[in-house]
């Protein structure tokens, strides 16, 4: 049976996109919903342009409330009753409640190569640790932040003269390869490591 994904994101959506384009053909899963905390994010036409249906549950009425806030994002996942969620540029942190209530279902991209830089300003830590490699990690969510089993990794190098800008887009590049791949083996099942180089 084909898996619905639900895509959470903020902004343009490039994660998002690769995710949707490679989701054709006899792939195990197929989109079901867009959903951003961001009325203005870019992404939202992107998904609505491959006819992808998107809403939009804005935090900022919520205050300090996450927990009803989650509440209303639990309400419209929910009523497309999607198998999988994947996180792809959700700017905000989840609490353990609504990690757990997507548990072994949720996966997450992150720009550096986990258990390093957890957080934020990952391509500027990486340069100023002198790391001869950075790259991006998917991984399974779970209540800690940055944390859960690794599914899969690209690396790249860190060249000589790199800014975090120009790493970050280097690594960006990696992001829409690894994600749709590891998305595609979860979706039927199989959890082994992919690395790419």
């Amino acid at each position: 049976m084909t898996k619905r994904v639900a895509i959470l994101i903020s902004g343009g959506g490039s994660n998002m996109v690769s995710l949707v384009d490679s989701m054709t053909g006899d792939h195990p899963a197929c989109p079901c919903l867009v959903l951003s905390n961001n009325a203005d994010a870019g992404g939202l036409a992107k998904a609505q342009e491959r006819g992808v249906s998107t809403v939009v549950v804005d935090h900022r009425p919520y205050g300090e409330d996450r927990v009803s806030y989650e509440k209303q994002l639990i309400d419209a996942l929910e009523a497309e009753q999607p198998d999988i969620i994947c996180l792809a540029g959700f700017m905000r942190v989840l609490t353990a409640h609504f990690v757990n209530h997507w548990q072994g279902r949720m996966l997450n991209i992150h720009p550096s190569l986990l258990p390093k830089y957890r957080g934020l300003n990952t391509h500027a830590r990486a340069l100023e640790a002198g790391d001869s490699e950075a790259g991006c990690t998917v991984h399974e969510v779970t209540p800690a932040l940055d944390d859960g089993p690794i599914l899969g990794q690209a690396r790249v190098p860190v060249l000589a003269g790199d800014t975090a800008d120009l790493l970050a887009k280097r690594v960006l590049v990696q992001e829409h390869l690894l994600y749709p791949a590891v998305l595609q083996h979860f979706a039927a099942g199989d959890k082994r490591q992919i690395n790419l180089t």
